[in-house]
């Protein structure tokens, strides 16, 4: 049961009095702010960058998320959301959402250093019943021995009494953002009831399904989910090596695999990117001393040797085609970590492009959504990428590149053309027969 205290803040929720702040604007700060903000809050988002900023107060949205420029726009000429450089906006609010970067550090350790000073400077306008979630990734038990610790210490007052304080794990994907928000299960944990009620009730204004738990449990739910993904990528990564080895198709073993209704392989790639896969796993394992080997770095070190294995099947197809390593253009389609999105963050192509280009390989690089080329040249078209190229080399599995007209494809390049289909999105008879050597990954080569 909530007291009369608790009880005004979930009306101030529910009649939308309440007034709310965002700390930080990324891909998941500024969905978070725009979808608050259309449910009929009074939102504010505070970023470091001034550039983001002015975006936001523009009405136009910094990143590209299908749907949110239209969202900010809308709530932003509504009156209802607006962007500030200024912490001193948490001292008109009620409530802080805290959506921050938590990243490895060079050790592939946690990084808590951002979420540290956004704490910092929240604890020097925090005021009475107010209501603090951390959304950022965070290893286990810190927000029970970290978070709560820091604003006691600096306010003087003690959460669950003079302050309520949650974590709300993020569960979207780049892309997806809006739908996932609304839509996916959102588990709120809170470090007592009061604040376990009072965050649930704000997030079900938004979220159609809200699961609540504590903190402690919540924390760890959301390092498992991610982690249960990267060693299940391992394993099919693993399935495709293998599978090379006893010249049969990866991608027809897991489709008669998968009919088993107890199997859920998922696919094979050249690595696995984005801001949480990657990382999900350290921040589960961190501090845990576990006994070796175990299955989670196992999974890990399986998943960062992909770009490795990507890189052989090119050198070794180039030299089996004739091809002189030193005067070969390789055309790499896809920079993005994966499909129809434009982020580039910790994407195999990153280690792929980078060992081309130190094996003395001219590389250019074609993604018709993300800007970054990681050092190799950008080419503004397929066609100015493919040109007098000898190598194909896919390794994003964007729309765009799931139909590529190959009989016009092979005119541009150099004789012999060689595919390197490490997203398996491309018709192996068609390209055979068309005159290219194709290499999947999961299948035999040539």
């Amino acid at each position: 049961m909530l007291d009369a205290k608790s009880e005004k803040i979930v009306k101030g929720i529910c009649d939308r009095s309440l007034c709310l702040v965002v700390v930080g604007s990324g891909y998941v700060g500024l969905p978070t702010a725009a979808l608050f903000a259309d449910a009929g809050f009074q939102v504010v988002v505070i970023d470091v960058k001034q550039d983001l900023v002015n975006a936001v107060n523009n009405g136009v949205s910094p990143i590209k998320e299908p749907g949110l420029n239209e969202l900010i726009s809308y709530n932003v000429h509504a009156g209802r959301l607006k962007a500030t450089l200024s912490y001193e906006a948490i001292a008109r609010s009620d409530a802080v959402i805290i959506s921050v970067q938590t990243p490895l550090n060079k050790n592939r350790k946690p990084n808590l250093s951002y979420l540290m000073n956004a704490l910092k400077k929240i604890g020097k306008n925090l005021k009475k019943n107010m209501i603090i979630v951390v959304s950022s990734t965070i290893p286990p038990g810190t927000i029970n021995e970290r978070v709560k610790p820091t604003l006691e210490a600096l306010t003087g007052m003690k959460a669950e009494a003079d302050f309520y304080l949650a974590y709300v794990p993020e569960r979207i994907a780049p892309g997806n953002a809006l739908k996932d928000f609304v839509e996916s299960p959102r588990l709120v944990g809170g470090i007592g009831p009061k604040s376990t009620k009072i965050a649930s009730e704000l997030f079900k204004t938004v979220c159609k399904t809200v699961i609540e738990t504590d903190a402690s449990t919540a924390e760890v739910a959301k390092l498992a989910e991610n982690t249960y993904r990267d060693i299940n990528i391992a394993y099919a990564n693993q399935l495709a090596i293998i599978c090379e080895k006893l010249n049969v198709d990866v991608m027809e073993v897991i489709r008669l695999a998968n009919t088993h209704p107890r199997v859920n392989i998922h696919l094979p790639g050249p690595g696995v990117g984005g801001p949480c896969l990657p990382k999900d796993p350290y921040f589960l394992t961190h501090m845990s001393k576990l006994p070796r080997p175990n299955i989670i770095m196992t999974a890990r070190k399986i998943n960062d040797y992909m770009p490795n294995h990507i890189i052989k099947t090119t050198l070794k197809a180039l030299e089996k085609t004739g091809k002189n390593i030193k005067t070969a253009k390789i055309a790499v389609l896809g920079t993005a970590y994966k499909g129809n999105v434009d982020d580039p963050r910790l994407s195999p192509a990153q280690p792929i492009i980078k060992t081309l280009l130190n094996l003395g390989l001219k590389t250019v690089a074609y993604d018709p959504k993300c800007e970054e080329s990681f050092g190799a040249e950008k080419a503004e078209s397929l066609n100015d990428a493919i040109k007098k190229a000898d190598c194909i080399l896919i390794l994003t599995d964007h729309k765009e590149f799931e139909h590529l007209k190959l009989s016009e494809i092979r005119q541009y390049m150099n004789p012999n053309p060689i595919i390197i289909d490490a997203r398996r999105i491309i018709d192996k008879e068609e390209a055979t027969r068309l005159g290219f050597k194709y290499y999947g990954l999961g299948k035999h080569s040539p």
